[in-house]
């Protein structure tokens, strides 16, 4: 009898629950059914240079900018670490076609003296309160290098005795600009050293803002503590969008190892969204607060397999950096980065999958 009255209790707290309040706390999204399959125009391939590293947003213009990376084929996959720049494309639907328009950062001017920054790499473009910002990494050596054996070095990669030293100076920087067409400025200082549950460098950010009206970046490090090349994920938190981050102590995850976040906040859900890659599917983690994560309801999203309405579908070897594009609140675009070796000849391109 007390088991019967027990349950009609928490059946009557249910029923008379606020829906939005009980909303709140399930996780809804499911990006695997919004999947399309693409066409041609949703394929952003250069002949002379990789693309990589993508995010999209929507200008006071109506139109809808790539921001990426790229850096010149001629120097091998392996120049990411140290030729790297930042380009700017641009279309009328946020699904593409995307034309070139210009590169926005290129810290490749000149011969670099030490300590100079080397390479911008994993751009993500925000607009926070009336400017944009543009989030990016980038590396320097302590002594003077020229280009010719920056090249050598992407060409040898890991091998390469520079390429450790590359590797553990890479950092999280942060450029602004009052449009998107208008002129970046660059802080010459990183936005976080590595702390608490990561450590070597700071890598990947992805940044949203939240209900509480703060910001929450996750980036990635080398685990500490371990003797086996592990990563870690750290969120940190500020109220301000370019300074002033803290590290917090608990670890965005630690079991799966995952790569190249992006994170949203979910106005209606009242929580926090983050897709990532973790080598063989593109992952989905939500949280209420910003800092606690779990697995989504939905989690994994997609594997490394992507439909096309026209031809066979795109099998790649690797599929990485995942950006949601949110429109309205609504998840509209998913771009990846695909990596194709065929005969011994790379190809790299970004895809940007229509979501229903």
């Amino acid at each position: 009898m007390k088991r019967i009255l027990f349950s009609n209790f928490i059946l009557l707290i249910i029923l008379f629950m606020p829906q939005k309040a009980f909303s709140q706390q399930i996780d809804h999204l499911n990006i695997t059914n919004k999947i399309q399959p693409i066409t041609e125009d949703n394929i952003f391939r250069d002949t002379d240079y990789f693309n990589w590293c993508s995010s999209i947003i929507k200008g006071e213009d109506g139109k809808y900018h790539l921001i990426y990376s790229r850096w010149e084929r001629s120097i091998g996959f392996g120049a990411w670490l140290t030729g790297s720049k930042i380009a700017h494309a641009v279309a009328d639907a946020p699904e593409g076609p995307y034309r070139y328009v210009n590169t926005i950062i290129d810290l490749d001017q000149q011969i670099h003296k030490s300590g100079q920054l080397i390479t911008a790499h994993n751009p993500k473009i925000k607009y926070f309160d009336g400017k944009y910002y543009l989030y990016f990494i980038s590396t320097h050596l302590d002594r003077d290098i020229t280009r010719d054996e920056l090249n050598q070095t992407a060409n040898v990669a890991y091998e390469h005795p520079n390429w450790k030293p590359l590797r553990e100076n890479q950092r999280t920087y942060v450029a602004t600009s009052n449009g998107i067409d208008g002129q970046w400025v660059i802080n010459p200082n990183p936005i976080l050293e590595p702390s608490g549950p990561i450590t070597t460098l700071v890598v990947n950010p992805a940044i949203t803002k939240g209900g509480d009206r703060r910001f929450y970046m996750i980036v990635k490090g080398d685990k500490p503590g371990t003797t086996k090349f592990e990563r870690n994920q750290a969120i940190a938190v500020s109220n301000f969008p370019d300074k002033e981050f803290i590290i917090q102590s608990k670890p965005v995850i630690e079991e799966w190892d995952t790569e190249d976040v992006s994170m949203w906040y979910d106005i209606d859900q009242k929580r926090y969204y983050a897709i990532f890659h973790a080598h063989t599917y593109i992952g989905l983690m939500t949280s209420l607060n910003g800092v606690d994560w779990s697995k989504a309801a939905n989690f994994e999203i997609m594997k490394k397999r992507i439909e096309h309405q026209n031809r066979a579908p795109i099998s790649p070897d690797r599929m990485e950096r995942p950006y949601v594009f949110i429109e309205n609140n609504i998840p509209s675009v998913l771009s990846l980065a695909v990596k194709t070796n065929n005969n011994n000849i790379e190809d790299t391109y970004i895809v940007t999958i229509p979501l229903k």
